[in-house]
């Protein structure tokens, strides 16, 4: 059962965000969520940020002060492909980064409408090549998001299939968009029950982010895709959100293509309730279940046993952390720099490297 404390959040958010204009200058809707990120939703205890540039994508590693893990998590962040940014999202990813043991890192992807697909996708991959760069073995890297960000990491997983591209371990799917075609019959039976999210607001966030791309793409709306060789997938979805068969029916098509899955609805939530921690008893426990999951799926048996006897409240790894080269500067490996091509137009404009 749904905590009280929720369902009065629930209720409040739904009553105020029900009056908000689906039509919003986009200018102020990035204003807003990144004010309310930054003051409203703090970093995890002993968690830092710290500016990087992954192959010219501007981007934050998030850590515990003083410490380097040798587990990576690459954090896409939501809001639509049209907003967010490390300012929205790293308090919300310190959490999840703190109970995974990971170092995280956290990419400013190019956003939407300005940059449409695959601009994001294209950026998303090159944060996974700096991560490889940087030593992290594809078995200790995890890659997730939410809302738009899971759509993203499902796009960037098929991506690295296709160009043979070592896969990581696993992949954290909070509420994703899948199918920007708004084909879920939850869009109608939750219309009234989500707080965050309307019906009519999905076709206009979708064309902001495909431009003249089929909406049925497959790195578009991964709902369509071949999911085959993908790595175990953890997926989290509130009861109470129009997006609700975006995860039920993704869970159904990759158990079918045989993706190993973990898929909870959480009853009574809404959309990416995981990032209100601060109020919500459920989105702790939701944060605590991923960063279980994400250590079960990166560890092996003779980590676990070193691991054993680091104090617990350290996410250190010294004792067998990978040399690496300094942030920002390490030279492109050759499994990194590998190009095939596949879907993407590698022509497309990248971002000028920061001064």
């Amino acid at each position: 059962m749904p905590t009280i404390r929720s369902q009065l959040f629930k209720f409040y958010f739904r009553m105020r965000n029900s009056r908000l204009p689906l039509d919003r200058p986009i200018p102020d809707q990035r204003e807003t969520l990144d004010r309310r990120g930054a003051t409203l939703l703090p970093m995890a205890e002993r968690m830092v940020a710290a500016r990087v540039n992954a192959y010219d994508v501007p981007a934050e590693w998030i850590d515990v002060r003083d410490t380097k893990s040798d587990r990576a998590f690459l954090f896409l962040h939501g809001g639509g492909y049209f907003i967010g940014s490390c300012q929205s999202h790293r308090g919300f990813g310190s959490h999840i980064a703190k109970a995974s043991r990971a170092r995280m890192l956290l990419p400013e992807y190019r956003l939407a409408p300005e940059n449409q697909f695959p601009a994001g996708l294209l950026d998303a991959r090159a944060a996974y090549r700096f991560l490889l760069a940087q030593g992290y073995t594809p078995d200790r890297i995890v890659i997730g998001g939410e809302s738009s960000g899971g759509g993203l990491t499902l796009a960037l997983l098929q991506s690295l299939r296709d160009e043979g591209l070592p896969m990581p371990a696993g992949a954290v799917l909070i509420s994703p968009w899948t199918d920007l075609l708004g084909t879920g019959e939850s869009l109608r039976t939750r219309a009234r029950q989500d707080p965050w999210l309307r019906p009519a607001g999905i076709e206009i966030v979708a064309n902001r982010y495909r431009g003249t791309t089929p909406t049925d793409h497959p790195l578009v709306s991964p709902l369509y895709a071949d999911l085959t060789g993908l790595p175990p997938l953890l997926i989290h979805v509130g009861d109470d959100e129009i997006l609700l068969d975006d995860s039920t029916r993704l869970a159904e098509n990759a158990t079918a293509a045989g993706v190993e899955v973990s898929f909870k609805i959480w009853k009574g939530l809404w959309h990416a309730f995981h990032a209100f921690y601060p109020w919500v008893p459920e989105a702790k426990h939701a944060n605590r279940e991923i960063g279980e999951w994400v250590v079960a799926k990166t560890e092996t048996q003779a980590q676990e046993d070193a691991e054993a006897e680091i104090d617990d409240d350290s996410i250190s790894r010294g004792s067998y952390r990978h040399r690496r080269a300094p942030l920002g500067r390490a030279p492109q490996s050759t499994m990194a720099s590998k190009s095939t091509g596949g879907d993407l137009d590698r022509r497309q404009g990248r971002r000028q490297p920061s001064n």
